[in-house]
Protein backbone atom coordinates (compact mmCIF):
# COMPACT_ATOMS: atom_id res chain seq x y z
CA UNK A 1 0.00 0.00 0.00
CA UNK A 2 1.34 3.54 -1.13
CA UNK A 3 1.79 6.58 1.23
CA UNK A 4 -1.13 8.36 -0.74
CA UNK A 5 -3.48 5.65 0.27
CA UNK A 6 -3.00 5.35 4.19
CA UNK A 7 -5.44 6.54 6.07
CA UNK A 8 -5.30 9.34 9.25
CA UNK A 9 -4.93 7.89 12.10
CA UNK A 10 -8.01 8.43 14.96
CA UNK A 11 -6.45 9.88 18.00
CA UNK A 12 -9.30 8.86 19.85
CA UNK A 13 -12.14 6.08 19.98
CA UNK A 14 -15.86 6.43 21.15
CA UNK A 15 -18.90 4.39 21.97
CA UNK A 16 -22.34 6.54 21.24
CA UNK A 17 -25.19 6.65 22.77
CA UNK A 18 -28.85 7.99 21.78
CA UNK A 19 -32.39 7.75 23.78
CA UNK A 20 -35.76 8.93 22.90
CA UNK A 21 -39.28 8.36 24.35
CA UNK A 22 -42.69 8.66 23.67
CA UNK A 23 -43.00 11.94 25.60
CA UNK A 24 -39.84 13.69 23.79
CA UNK A 25 -40.55 16.58 21.20
CA UNK A 26 -38.93 15.74 17.34
CA UNK A 27 -36.05 17.80 18.14
CA UNK A 28 -34.70 14.88 20.30
CA UNK A 29 -35.21 12.02 17.99
CA UNK A 30 -32.34 9.30 17.45
CA UNK A 31 -31.61 10.46 14.32
CA UNK A 32 -31.16 14.35 15.47
CA UNK A 33 -28.77 13.02 18.27
CA UNK A 34 -27.15 11.05 16.40
CA UNK A 35 -26.51 13.55 13.58
CA UNK A 36 -24.76 15.94 16.19
CA UNK A 37 -22.58 13.46 17.88
CA UNK A 38 -21.21 12.37 14.47
CA UNK A 39 -20.26 15.93 13.78
CA UNK A 40 -18.76 16.54 17.17
CA UNK A 41 -16.79 13.09 16.68
CA UNK A 42 -15.50 14.14 13.43
CA UNK A 43 -14.79 17.72 14.58
CA UNK A 44 -12.51 16.52 17.47
CA UNK A 45 -10.64 13.58 15.50
CA UNK A 46 -12.77 10.65 17.28
CA UNK A 47 -13.41 7.57 15.73
CA UNK A 48 -17.20 6.04 17.15
CA UNK A 49 -16.76 2.62 16.94
CA UNK A 50 -20.01 1.27 18.34
CA UNK A 51 -23.56 3.09 18.55
CA UNK A 52 -26.22 2.51 20.94
CA UNK A 53 -29.88 3.11 20.74
CA UNK A 54 -32.74 2.76 22.94
CA UNK A 55 -36.32 4.07 21.47
CA UNK A 56 -39.20 4.80 22.76
CA UNK A 57 -37.95 4.01 26.52
CA UNK A 58 -38.24 6.65 29.68
CA UNK A 59 -34.59 7.55 31.27
CA UNK A 60 -36.00 7.86 34.41
CA UNK A 61 -34.96 3.88 35.45
CA UNK A 62 -32.28 1.82 33.59
CA UNK A 63 -34.46 -1.34 33.89
CA UNK A 64 -36.04 -1.46 30.28
CA UNK A 65 -33.01 0.08 28.57
CA UNK A 66 -31.23 -2.91 26.76
CA UNK A 67 -28.61 -1.02 25.32
CA UNK A 68 -27.90 1.43 27.86
CA UNK A 69 -27.75 -2.13 29.99
CA UNK A 70 -25.09 -3.32 27.04
CA UNK A 71 -23.05 -0.79 26.98
CA UNK A 72 -22.05 -0.15 30.61
CA UNK A 73 -22.14 -4.07 31.27
CA UNK A 74 -20.40 -5.26 28.12
CA UNK A 75 -18.45 -2.50 26.81
CA UNK A 76 -17.62 -0.64 30.37
CA UNK A 77 -17.34 -3.18 32.62
CA UNK A 78 -16.86 -6.09 30.55
CA UNK A 79 -14.03 -4.01 28.55
CA UNK A 80 -15.06 -5.81 25.02
CA UNK A 81 -13.40 -2.96 23.30
CA UNK A 82 -11.00 -0.28 23.96
CA UNK A 83 -12.13 3.24 23.57
CA UNK A 84 -11.57 6.59 25.59
CA UNK A 85 -15.37 7.85 25.34
CA UNK A 86 -19.14 7.94 25.53
CA UNK A 87 -20.36 10.45 23.36
CA UNK A 88 -23.86 11.62 24.29
CA UNK A 89 -26.08 14.81 22.74
CA UNK A 90 -26.88 16.26 26.36
CA UNK A 91 -27.66 15.20 29.92
CA UNK A 92 -31.48 13.88 29.83
CA UNK A 93 -30.10 11.67 26.92
CA UNK A 94 -28.44 10.28 29.42
CA UNK A 95 -31.68 9.61 31.61
CA UNK A 96 -33.60 11.78 33.80
CA UNK A 97 -32.62 10.02 37.01
CA UNK A 98 -34.75 11.48 39.59
CA UNK A 99 -31.68 10.84 41.74
CA UNK A 100 -28.31 12.94 40.73
CA UNK A 101 -26.53 10.32 42.38
CA UNK A 102 -27.94 7.75 40.30
CA UNK A 103 -27.07 9.54 37.00
CA UNK A 104 -23.60 10.29 38.67
CA UNK A 105 -22.93 6.35 39.90
CA UNK A 106 -23.27 5.54 36.01
CA UNK A 107 -20.86 7.94 34.88
CA UNK A 108 -18.33 7.13 37.98
CA UNK A 109 -18.61 3.70 36.81
CA UNK A 110 -17.29 4.78 33.23
CA UNK A 111 -14.48 6.97 34.24
CA UNK A 112 -12.98 4.70 37.00
CA UNK A 113 -12.13 2.72 33.84
CA UNK A 114 -10.59 5.28 31.99
CA UNK A 115 -13.46 6.48 30.52
CA UNK A 116 -15.25 9.88 29.73
CA UNK A 117 -18.84 10.58 29.61
CA UNK A 118 -18.75 13.48 27.36
CA UNK A 119 -21.68 15.57 26.30
CA UNK A 120 -21.57 16.79 23.03
CA UNK A 121 -23.99 20.09 23.76
CA UNK A 122 -21.18 20.61 26.42
CA UNK A 123 -18.31 19.93 25.07
CA UNK A 124 -14.93 18.96 26.68
CA UNK A 125 -14.62 20.51 30.40
CA UNK A 126 -12.06 23.18 30.05
CA UNK A 127 -9.07 23.37 32.13
CA UNK A 128 -9.08 24.45 35.48
CA UNK A 129 -13.30 25.36 34.87
CA UNK A 130 -14.25 25.43 38.23
CA UNK A 131 -17.89 25.82 37.17
CA UNK A 132 -18.43 22.23 35.19
CA UNK A 133 -19.27 20.59 37.36
CA UNK A 134 -22.15 22.54 39.13
CA UNK A 135 -23.41 22.90 35.66
CA UNK A 136 -23.28 19.53 35.14
CA UNK A 137 -25.10 18.83 38.26
CA UNK A 138 -27.54 21.78 37.74
CA UNK A 139 -27.87 19.87 34.30
CA UNK A 140 -28.75 16.57 35.82
CA UNK A 141 -31.66 18.48 38.06
CA UNK A 142 -33.53 20.35 34.78
CA UNK A 143 -33.48 16.51 33.56
CA UNK A 144 -34.79 15.23 36.23
CA UNK A 145 -37.36 17.91 36.89
CA UNK A 146 -38.91 17.62 33.24
CA UNK A 147 -39.81 14.12 34.18
CA UNK A 148 -41.54 15.73 37.37
CA UNK A 149 -43.52 18.29 35.55
CA UNK A 150 -44.49 16.02 32.80
CA UNK A 151 -45.82 13.78 34.97
CA UNK A 152 -47.32 16.28 37.08
CA UNK A 153 -49.23 17.74 33.58
CA UNK A 154 -49.96 14.03 32.57
CA UNK A 155 -51.64 13.28 36.13
CA UNK A 156 -53.68 17.15 35.93
CA UNK A 157 -55.13 16.31 32.29
CA UNK A 158 -55.93 12.76 33.18
CA UNK A 159 -57.51 14.06 36.86
CA UNK A 160 -59.75 16.76 33.86
CA UNK A 161 -60.75 14.65 31.77
CA UNK A 162 -62.18 12.22 34.46
CA UNK A 163 -64.14 14.64 36.87
CA UNK A 164 -65.84 15.52 33.29
CA UNK A 165 -66.88 11.50 33.36
CA UNK A 166 -64.85 10.44 30.55
CA UNK A 167 -61.88 7.28 30.79
CA UNK A 168 -58.54 8.96 31.28
CA UNK A 169 -56.90 6.09 30.07
CA UNK A 170 -56.00 2.15 30.52
CA UNK A 171 -57.92 -1.05 29.88
CA UNK A 172 -61.58 -1.03 29.81
CA UNK A 173 -63.04 -2.95 33.44
CA UNK A 174 -64.54 -6.49 32.72
CA UNK A 175 -67.89 -6.02 31.40
CA UNK A 176 -67.13 -2.78 29.61
CA UNK A 177 -65.96 -1.62 26.40
CA UNK A 178 -64.06 2.28 25.64
CA UNK A 179 -66.12 3.84 23.25
CA UNK A 180 -64.83 6.71 21.22
CA UNK A 181 -66.23 10.03 20.98
CA UNK A 182 -65.94 12.60 18.16
CA UNK A 183 -65.06 16.55 18.96
CA UNK A 184 -69.21 17.01 19.67
CA UNK A 185 -68.80 14.08 22.25
CA UNK A 186 -70.95 11.96 19.48
CA UNK A 187 -70.58 8.03 19.53
CA UNK A 188 -67.93 6.99 17.06
CA UNK A 189 -66.99 3.23 17.45
CA UNK A 190 -65.87 0.78 20.20
CA UNK A 191 -61.60 0.65 20.17
CA UNK A 192 -60.55 -3.02 20.35
CA UNK A 193 -58.14 -3.60 23.05
CA UNK A 194 -54.42 -1.58 22.47
CA UNK A 195 -56.37 0.59 19.76
CA UNK A 196 -55.90 4.37 21.23
CA UNK A 197 -57.56 7.38 19.62
CA UNK A 198 -56.23 9.46 16.95
CA UNK A 199 -57.06 12.86 17.09
CA UNK A 200 -55.78 15.41 19.94
CA UNK A 201 -59.65 16.08 21.09
CA UNK A 202 -61.76 13.40 21.04
CA UNK A 203 -62.73 11.55 23.75
CA UNK A 204 -63.18 7.72 25.31
CA UNK A 205 -65.99 6.68 27.62
CA UNK A 206 -67.30 3.72 28.67
CA UNK A 207 -70.51 1.23 27.33
CA UNK A 208 -71.59 -2.19 28.47
CA UNK A 209 -69.54 -4.61 26.55
CA UNK A 210 -69.69 -8.23 26.04
CA UNK A 211 -73.13 -9.73 26.53
CA UNK A 212 -71.85 -12.48 29.04
CA UNK A 213 -69.67 -10.61 31.02
CA UNK A 214 -72.31 -8.10 31.12
CA UNK A 215 -74.82 -10.67 32.42
CA UNK A 216 -72.50 -12.43 34.68
CA UNK A 217 -72.36 -8.77 36.77
CA UNK A 218 -75.77 -8.41 36.95
CA UNK A 219 -76.13 -12.12 37.92
CA UNK A 220 -73.28 -11.13 40.67
CA UNK A 221 -74.87 -8.76 41.84
CA UNK A 222 -78.60 -10.41 42.15
CA UNK A 223 -76.95 -13.31 43.91
CA UNK A 224 -75.53 -11.50 46.43
CA UNK A 225 -78.20 -9.13 47.07
CA UNK A 226 -81.29 -11.25 46.67
CA UNK A 227 -80.00 -14.43 46.98
CA UNK A 228 -77.93 -13.59 50.10
CA UNK A 229 -75.23 -15.62 48.62
CA UNK A 230 -71.44 -14.81 49.92
CA UNK A 231 -69.01 -14.38 47.19
CA UNK A 232 -67.12 -17.42 47.88
CA UNK A 233 -70.30 -19.54 47.20
CA UNK A 234 -70.99 -17.15 44.04
CA UNK A 235 -66.88 -17.54 42.62
CA UNK A 236 -67.37 -21.34 43.22
CA UNK A 237 -71.28 -21.51 41.13
CA UNK A 238 -69.23 -19.21 38.55
CA UNK A 239 -66.02 -21.88 38.36
CA UNK A 240 -68.65 -24.77 38.20
CA UNK A 241 -70.11 -23.27 35.23
CA UNK A 242 -66.77 -22.50 33.70
CA UNK A 243 -67.36 -18.79 33.06
CA UNK A 244 -64.04 -16.82 32.28
CA UNK A 245 -63.41 -14.56 35.48
CA UNK A 246 -61.61 -10.80 34.51
CA UNK A 247 -58.13 -12.48 34.42
CA UNK A 248 -59.30 -15.68 32.95
CA UNK A 249 -58.47 -18.18 35.65
CA UNK A 250 -60.51 -19.14 38.40
CA UNK A 251 -63.16 -16.79 40.33
CA UNK A 252 -62.24 -16.09 43.47
CA UNK A 253 -63.69 -14.35 46.46
CA UNK A 254 -61.48 -11.45 46.20
CA UNK A 255 -62.56 -11.36 42.66
CA UNK A 256 -66.19 -11.39 43.24
CA UNK A 257 -66.11 -8.73 45.95
CA UNK A 258 -64.13 -5.99 43.46
CA UNK A 259 -67.14 -6.70 41.03
CA UNK A 260 -69.62 -5.67 43.58
CA UNK A 261 -67.67 -2.55 44.70
CA UNK A 262 -66.83 -1.38 41.61
CA UNK A 263 -69.10 1.83 41.33
CA UNK A 264 -68.35 1.54 37.55
CA UNK A 265 -70.81 -0.67 36.90
CA UNK A 266 -73.38 1.68 38.53
CA UNK A 267 -72.57 4.32 36.05
CA UNK A 268 -70.24 6.30 37.79
CA UNK A 269 -66.43 7.42 36.64
CA UNK A 270 -63.78 6.89 39.23
CA UNK A 271 -60.34 7.67 38.55
CA UNK A 272 -57.22 8.08 40.84
CA UNK A 273 -57.81 4.88 43.22
CA UNK A 274 -54.34 4.03 42.56
CA UNK A 275 -51.75 6.15 41.57
CA UNK A 276 -47.85 5.61 40.00
CA UNK A 277 -45.25 8.07 39.40
CA UNK A 278 -42.42 8.15 37.50
CA UNK A 279 -41.73 3.85 37.85
CA UNK A 280 -42.38 4.24 41.38
CA UNK A 281 -44.40 1.92 43.30
CA UNK A 282 -48.08 1.86 42.35
CA UNK A 283 -50.06 2.77 46.03
CA UNK A 284 -53.40 2.86 47.13
CA UNK A 285 -55.14 6.45 47.18
CA UNK A 286 -57.65 7.49 49.92
CA UNK A 287 -60.88 7.75 49.15
CA UNK A 288 -60.97 11.77 49.11
CA UNK A 289 -58.56 11.15 46.56
CA UNK A 290 -60.57 9.67 43.90
CA UNK A 291 -62.16 11.79 41.35
CA UNK A 292 -65.55 10.49 41.20
CA UNK A 293 -68.28 11.44 38.59
CA UNK A 294 -71.89 10.24 38.80
CA UNK A 295 -73.98 9.44 35.93
CA UNK A 296 -71.24 9.45 33.35
CA UNK A 297 -72.15 6.62 31.12
CA UNK A 298 -74.66 3.76 30.83
CA UNK A 299 -74.76 2.19 34.05
CA UNK A 300 -75.33 -1.84 33.63
CA UNK A 301 -76.23 -2.44 37.36
CA UNK A 302 -79.08 -0.39 38.58
CA UNK A 303 -78.36 2.53 41.89
CA UNK A 304 -80.45 0.74 43.88
CA UNK A 305 -78.88 -2.94 43.40
CA UNK A 306 -75.48 -1.56 43.76
CA UNK A 307 -76.65 0.38 46.83
CA UNK A 308 -78.20 -2.70 48.25
CA UNK A 309 -74.87 -4.54 47.64
CA UNK A 310 -72.51 -1.62 49.27
CA UNK A 311 -74.81 -1.57 52.79
CA UNK A 312 -75.16 -5.61 52.95
CA UNK A 313 -71.28 -5.00 52.60
CA UNK A 314 -70.85 -2.24 54.81
CA UNK A 315 -72.56 -4.51 57.40
CA UNK A 316 -70.57 -7.20 57.03
CA UNK A 317 -67.13 -5.47 57.19
CA UNK A 318 -68.55 -3.67 60.47
CA UNK A 319 -69.08 -7.18 61.90
CA UNK A 320 -65.55 -8.47 61.09
CA UNK A 321 -64.23 -5.34 62.34
CA UNK A 322 -65.53 -6.14 65.72
CA UNK A 323 -64.68 -9.66 65.76
CA UNK A 324 -60.64 -8.29 64.59
CA UNK A 325 -60.48 -5.43 67.02
CA UNK A 326 -58.26 -5.88 70.06
CA UNK A 327 -61.26 -5.29 72.21
CA UNK A 328 -63.51 -8.47 71.60
CA UNK A 329 -60.81 -10.97 70.67
CA UNK A 330 -59.29 -10.28 74.20
CA UNK A 331 -62.83 -10.45 75.10
CA UNK A 332 -63.70 -13.62 73.74
CA UNK A 333 -59.75 -15.05 74.72
CA UNK A 334 -61.38 -13.91 78.37
CA UNK A 335 -64.15 -15.87 78.26
CA UNK A 336 -62.78 -19.14 77.00
CA UNK A 337 -60.27 -18.73 79.96
CA UNK A 338 -63.39 -18.59 82.39
CA UNK A 339 -65.17 -21.10 80.98
CA UNK A 340 -62.14 -23.79 80.56
CA UNK A 341 -59.42 -22.11 83.56
CA UNK A 342 -56.77 -22.38 80.62
CA UNK A 343 -55.84 -21.38 77.25
CA UNK A 344 -54.48 -23.07 74.79
CA UNK A 345 -54.39 -23.57 70.31
CA UNK A 346 -56.52 -26.54 70.28
CA UNK A 347 -59.38 -24.90 72.61
CA UNK A 348 -59.43 -21.32 70.38
CA UNK A 349 -59.31 -23.37 67.02
CA UNK A 350 -62.26 -25.63 68.14
CA UNK A 351 -64.59 -22.87 68.86
CA UNK A 352 -66.30 -21.23 66.48
CA UNK A 353 -66.77 -17.47 67.98
CA UNK A 354 -62.85 -17.50 68.24
CA UNK A 355 -60.89 -16.13 65.57
CA UNK A 356 -57.69 -18.77 64.49
CA UNK A 357 -54.89 -18.98 66.87
CA UNK A 358 -52.36 -17.53 64.31
CA UNK A 359 -54.87 -14.33 64.37
CA UNK A 360 -53.83 -14.04 67.98
CA UNK A 361 -50.17 -14.85 67.15
CA UNK A 362 -49.94 -12.45 64.63
CA UNK A 363 -51.29 -9.57 66.42
CA UNK A 364 -50.10 -9.74 70.27
CA UNK A 365 -46.86 -12.06 69.04
CA UNK A 366 -48.08 -14.51 71.07
CA UNK A 367 -50.91 -16.38 72.61
CA UNK A 368 -49.19 -15.68 76.15
CA UNK A 369 -48.75 -11.75 75.61
CA UNK A 370 -52.59 -11.86 74.51
CA UNK A 371 -53.44 -13.73 77.41
CA UNK A 372 -51.16 -10.78 79.19
CA UNK A 373 -53.58 -8.06 77.25
CA UNK A 374 -56.20 -9.50 79.31
CA UNK A 375 -54.71 -8.21 82.31
CA UNK A 376 -53.74 -5.05 80.72
CA UNK A 377 -55.06 -2.61 83.57
CA UNK A 378 -54.04 -4.71 86.76
CA UNK A 379 -50.32 -4.97 85.03
CA UNK A 380 -50.25 -1.00 84.46
CA UNK A 381 -51.13 -0.72 87.64
CA UNK A 382 -49.05 -2.56 89.19
CA UNK A 383 -46.17 -1.15 87.08
CA UNK A 384 -47.14 2.33 88.25
CA UNK A 385 -47.20 1.11 91.73
CA UNK A 386 -43.64 -0.30 91.14
CA UNK A 387 -42.51 3.50 89.68
CA UNK A 388 -43.47 5.19 92.84
CA UNK A 389 -41.97 2.22 94.92
CA UNK A 390 -38.82 3.29 93.31
CA UNK A 391 -39.06 6.91 93.82
CA UNK A 392 -38.72 6.48 97.26
CA UNK A 393 -35.50 4.32 97.33
CA UNK A 394 -33.66 6.28 95.27
CA UNK A 395 -32.43 10.06 94.69
CA UNK A 396 -34.15 10.50 90.99
CA UNK A 397 -36.19 8.63 88.73
CA UNK A 398 -37.06 10.38 85.20
CA UNK A 399 -39.86 8.69 83.37
CA UNK A 400 -39.01 7.87 79.23
CA UNK A 401 -41.82 6.01 76.85
CA UNK A 402 -42.22 3.09 78.27
CA UNK A 403 -39.28 3.01 80.67
CA UNK A 404 -37.92 5.05 83.54
CA UNK A 405 -33.99 6.02 84.07
CA UNK A 406 -32.32 5.89 87.81
CA UNK A 407 -30.33 8.80 88.75
CA UNK A 408 -29.32 9.60 85.06
CA UNK A 409 -27.04 6.53 84.40
CA UNK A 410 -29.26 3.46 84.45
CA UNK A 411 -32.48 2.95 82.47
CA UNK A 412 -34.97 0.33 83.62
CA UNK A 413 -37.80 -1.37 81.40
CA UNK A 414 -40.95 -2.76 84.36
CA UNK A 415 -42.47 -5.86 83.06
CA UNK A 416 -45.20 -7.56 85.48
CA UNK A 417 -46.22 -10.66 84.12
CA UNK A 418 -49.25 -12.53 84.99
CA UNK A 419 -48.81 -16.56 85.13
CA UNK A 420 -50.48 -18.42 81.81
CA UNK A 421 -51.87 -21.41 82.92
CA UNK A 422 -50.17 -24.93 81.23
CA UNK A 423 -52.02 -28.10 81.91
CA UNK A 424 -51.33 -28.63 85.88
CA UNK A 425 -48.85 -25.72 86.01
CA UNK A 426 -48.39 -22.27 85.01
CA UNK A 427 -45.42 -19.87 84.13
CA UNK A 428 -44.17 -16.33 83.78
CA UNK A 429 -42.91 -15.28 80.15
CA UNK A 430 -40.47 -12.36 80.30
CA UNK A 431 -39.55 -10.81 77.59
CA UNK A 432 -36.09 -9.14 78.54
CA UNK A 433 -35.98 -5.95 76.65
CA UNK A 434 -33.08 -5.85 73.57
CA UNK A 435 -32.94 -2.05 73.10
CA UNK A 436 -29.92 -0.47 73.01
CA UNK A 437 -31.23 2.19 75.50
CA UNK A 438 -32.84 0.14 78.10
CA UNK A 439 -30.09 -1.28 80.88
CA UNK A 440 -31.95 -4.33 82.30
CA UNK A 441 -35.49 -5.45 82.51
CA UNK A 442 -37.56 -6.24 85.66
CA UNK A 443 -39.76 -8.84 85.60
CA UNK A 444 -42.10 -8.49 87.93
CA UNK A 445 -44.21 -12.08 88.50
CA UNK A 446 -47.69 -11.49 89.66
CA UNK A 447 -49.75 -13.92 91.66
CA UNK A 448 -53.17 -14.77 89.40
CA UNK A 449 -55.50 -15.55 93.00
CA UNK A 450 -57.48 -12.43 92.08
CA UNK A 451 -55.56 -9.71 94.30
CA UNK A 452 -52.53 -10.52 91.51
CA UNK A 453 -49.94 -9.94 94.17
CA UNK A 454 -46.15 -8.85 93.68
CA UNK A 455 -44.60 -12.32 94.35
CA UNK A 456 -40.82 -11.08 93.87
CA UNK A 457 -38.74 -9.65 91.08
CA UNK A 458 -36.36 -10.79 88.52
CA UNK A 459 -33.52 -9.35 86.68
CA UNK A 460 -32.43 -9.96 83.35
CA UNK A 461 -29.81 -7.28 81.99
CA UNK A 462 -29.25 -6.16 78.38
CA UNK A 463 -26.17 -7.57 78.71
CA UNK A 464 -26.05 -11.00 80.08
CA UNK A 465 -29.51 -12.13 78.85
CA UNK A 466 -29.58 -14.33 75.44
CA UNK A 467 -32.75 -15.49 75.35
CA UNK A 468 -35.66 -13.44 73.82
CA UNK A 469 -37.96 -15.10 76.38
CA UNK A 470 -37.23 -16.08 79.64
CA UNK A 471 -40.04 -18.61 81.36
CA UNK A 472 -40.17 -18.99 84.98
CA UNK A 473 -42.70 -22.08 85.82
CA UNK A 474 -44.35 -22.39 88.94
CA UNK A 475 -43.22 -26.07 89.69
CA UNK A 476 -39.16 -25.31 89.16
CA UNK A 477 -38.43 -23.20 92.96
CA UNK A 478 -34.88 -24.03 92.05
CA UNK A 479 -34.95 -21.74 88.82
CA UNK A 480 -36.92 -19.20 90.71
CA UNK A 481 -34.45 -18.80 93.32
CA UNK A 482 -31.85 -17.67 90.78
CA UNK A 483 -34.27 -14.85 89.70
CA UNK A 484 -35.79 -13.60 92.71
CA UNK A 485 -34.41 -10.11 94.20
CA UNK A 486 -36.29 -7.91 96.32
CA UNK A 487 -36.55 -3.65 95.01
CA UNK A 488 -34.29 -2.89 97.77
CA UNK A 489 -31.43 -5.18 96.20
CA UNK A 490 -32.60 -4.66 92.63
CA UNK A 491 -32.04 -0.81 93.31
CA UNK A 492 -29.16 -1.24 96.11
CA UNK A 493 -26.66 -1.17 92.89
CA UNK A 494 -28.00 2.34 91.78
CA UNK A 495 -27.77 4.25 94.80
CA UNK A 496 -26.01 7.26 94.85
Amino acid sequence: MGWFDAKPMTEKRAVAYYRHSAQDKQEYSVEIQQEHVRKFAADHNIEIIKEFADRGITGVVVKDRDAFNEMIKVYVEGGKEKFDYVLVFDVSRWGRFQDGDESAHYTWLCSSRGIKVIFSSMGFQKENDLFFGVYLNFERWRAARYSQELSEKVWKGCSKIASYGYWAGGMAPYGMHRLLLDEQKKPVRVLIRGEHKAIHNQRTTLTPGDEREVDTILEIFKLFVNKHRPPDAIAAMLNQRQIPSPGKSAWTRSAVYAILRNEIYAGTMVWNKTSQKLNTKSIHNLPADWVRTEEAFQPIVPMPLFAQAQQIIHEQEEILRRKYSDADMLSRLNELYRQYGTINHGLIASNDEMVSPARYISRFHSLNMAYQAMFGEVIAKRKTEIVEQVRTLVHKVDSQDDFIVINGYASMHIQPCVPFPCGYEAYWAFRPDTREKVDLTLGVPLSNNGEFQILGYAVFPRLMTFKPEVNIRSTTEDRWDMYSWSLADVLANFSQ
